[in-house]
């Protein structure tokens, strides 16, 4: 194993054009759960100069229905359906803070293609006389632990987020009235065994006003970055540090004007930096039946209780369903030689523990409260390592260390 080594996670901010998308997308999944708790959605986003596009599929009671003769000539929709769901897209994008001659939230072209779920799809995830709800998709999803940072996520994703989060609240504040919505951070970080020693280099581009890429503008933007840097990352770890501010020179066209996005491109800025394995799907624009959504973040509840509760100072999971199938395929834990206990045991325990109901889709969707208009907020600074706050980023909770401990005593 190696002994010292550098790693590098990186984050994008919520103006960024992926970003953009991904927020569009989750806003439109809030808005049908609102409506409907169990609404179907699955929508994806592409942003562009002054263009947003929405498509995909939805089910939801009182919004869309394709049995619906009286809204028939409406393509099914319910009467103001379209107008809310464009009154919400342009407000996402307002609260974002963009007003550009490329990308203005009252002035882009919208485009609705958003239509009714397949019934091929809906007969297989639907509950029945004979079978349990199924999961909405095959595939395989990972959760991660690590006790580097105190919300139990990599440090080095952990201070690339906190860096762009500070610079969000500065323009929203007017604190720094030169930054505009785009940017983007890099964190590399020296580790030794499984410590961080040092941050070797800090990236940060960010998009800005005119005349910020030059002279004593330019200056000001540079200690500006450098100080929200320091404020974020731990002064012992900043003694070797080369920075690289808006390397390219000028970033004033950004955006979606400057980069076309689209939903689900952020899949590792938007769970562990690169330092866990992913299982490629992605998040946003998804309800909760959905398990490339909603096993994703079990797994990580559960790998962070097992590391809250000193089984482990680092754990990966990985949970894996077939579309249609309830039961979870298989179950697999790793703790990085670092357990306390064997994995084989802490797969034993999560299996054993009833109120996680055998982690059926509808069994998590229960037991995290997903069925809630929760996910907008998800959709920038990672889905993972926030702070639980009511309904919000229940994954996060760590109320299953007691029953972890009991079950493995």
């Amino acid at each position: 194993m190696r002994t010292e080594y550098l790693f590098t996670s990186e984050s994008v901010s919520e103006g960024h054009p992926d970003k953009v998308a991904d927020q569009i997308s989750d806003a439109i999944v809030d808005l049908f759960l609102s409506k409907d708790p169990e609404a179907r959605i699955a929508c994806e986003t592409l942003t562009t100069t002054q263009l947003v596009v929405l498509a995909g599929e939805i089910r939801c009671k009182g919004v869309y229905e394709a049995d619906n003769e009286a809204w028939k000539d409406n393509g099914y929709w319910a009467p103001g359906a379209k107008e809310e769901i464009a009154k919400v897209v342009r407000a996402t994008v307002k609260r974002i803070g963009y007003e550009q001659d490329g990308f203005h939230w009252d002035k882009f072209e919208f485009i609705n293609r958003l239509h009714g779920q397949s019934a091929h799809i809906a007969q297989g995830v639907d509950a029945g006389a004979n079978k349990d709800e199924g999961a909405g998709d095959q595939g395989i999803m990972f959760g991660y632990a690590t006790d580097e940072t105190p919300d139990l996520m990599p440090a080095t994703l952990y201070y690339s987020h906190k860096i762009l989060e500070r610079m969000a609240a500065d323009r929203h504040s007017g604190a720094a009235p030169f930054l505009e919505p785009d940017a983007k951070s890099q964190v590399t970080l020296r580790y030794e065994g499984s410590l961080p020693v040092a941050a070797t280099a800090v990236v940060v581009s960010t998009q800005h006003a005119e005349g910020y890429d030059e002279g004593e503008k330019e200056a000001e933007l540079h200690a500006y970055v450098k100080r929200v840097v320091s404020e974020v990352i731990p002064p012992v770890l900043l003694r070797e540090t080369e920075y690289f501010i808006n390397p390219t020179g000028s970033f004033v066209i950004g955006g979606p004007d400057g980069d076309a996005g689209l939903t689900g491109r952020k899949i590792i800025v938007d769970t562990y930096g690169g330092a866990a394995p992913h299982g490629g799907g992605a998040f946003s624009g998804k309800d909760p039946t959905k398990v490339d959504r909603s096993a994703a973040y079990i797994t990580r509840y559960l790998a962070k209780n097992v590391v809250a509760a000193g089984l482990a100072t680092r754990c990966t999971i990985q949970i894996a369903y077939a579309i249609g199938v309830s039961k979870p395929l298989s179950l697999y834990v790793d703790t990085h030689d670092t357990g306390t206990v064997g994995d084989d045991k802490i797969e034993q325990a999560i299996l054993g523990i009833a109120k996680l109901g055998g982690l059926t889709p509808r069994s998590i969707r229960t037991h995290l409260g997903l069925n809630k208009p929760i996910y907008q907020p998800t959709a920038a600074y990672g889905h993972f390592g926030r702070k639980p706050e009511g309904d919000l980023f229940p994954w996060e909770r760590l109320d299953l260390v007691d029953d972890l401990k009991a079950a493995l005593a």
